[in-house]
């Protein structure tokens, strides 16, 4: 069996469940564009070219996991931190279609599997942490630096775990589901680990020469607490 990326080799996963996915993944992607326009504009726009051609140039790093399936660095909380939700996963899905069309990386049948783990639901979960922690770290490059650190190993290892439940639903071949789900865990986990060193190094750098560029800075941080007005009047 040929051995490719943490995307998912054809065969992998039955037809059905393969399609039902790639169904979500599509209407998913809709809704990221949808929301995505309202995000655009001159500073994010070249920022998000910047960032899908960093996570394309990171994917090529391959490490086998099971007999078609080997993990690799995703980029998901790294797109988040610059670029937001709605971007971040547009450029994620781009780079996994152009890897699957062009370099037969990843099985065009379980192109929507790849794209529900490594572009929404990776996302998602880094994206969710990295909002949550931007609220009470500091917002200097070390604070951002650390949300994308924790962010990617939580959003790898999901990521991960979003296979295991794609193989219980569907999967072809006669592994252990436990098995399956430590192994791809375990794994991942020190490949989220080397991730966000890579994403808090990148993230921290960028923010301390342009913080603007910085998605995370820009729309996590607490708004401003308005000081009252003072009470004009004289002794009578």
């Amino acid at each position: 069996m040929e051995t490719v990326a943490m995307h998912i080799a054809n065969g992998i996963v039955n037809g059905p469940v393969s399609a039902l996915f790639a169904v979500f993944a599509a209407l998913a992607l809709a809704f990221c564009v949808w929301r995505a326009r309202a995000d655009l504009d001159d500073r994010l726009a070249p920022m998000a070219g910047l960032v899908a051609a960093f996570i394309f140039a990171v994917q090529m790093l391959n490490f086998q996991v099971l007999p078609g399936v080997s993990g690799h660095l995703l980029g998901g909380t790294l797109a988040v931190v610059l670029v937001g939700p709605w971007v971040g996963a547009l450029c994620v899905s781009t780079v996994l279609i152009v890897q699957c069309l062009l370099f037969a990386d990843g099985g065009l049948t379980a192109l929507g599997l790849n794209v529900t783990n490594m572009a929404l639901l990776g996302t998602a979960a880094g994206y969710l942490l990295v909002a949550g922690l931007m609220r009470i770290l500091p917002k200097t490059p070390a604070g951002v630096g650390a949300t994308a650190f924790i962010g990617s190993v939580v959003g790898v290892v999901v990521a991960s775990q979003g296979f295991v439940v794609e193989y219980w639903l569907g999967g072809t071949t006669q592994l252990s589901l436990a098995w399956v789900s430590g192994t791809m865990a375990g794994v991942h986990i020190l490949i989220g680990i080397g991730e966000g060193l890579i994403a808090a190094t990148t993230v921290a750098t960028v923010a301390r020469v342009r913080p603007d560029l910085v998605y995370a800075l820009r729309r996590f941080r607490k708004p401003p607490v308005a000081e009252p007005a003072p009470v004009s009047g004289g002794v009578a």
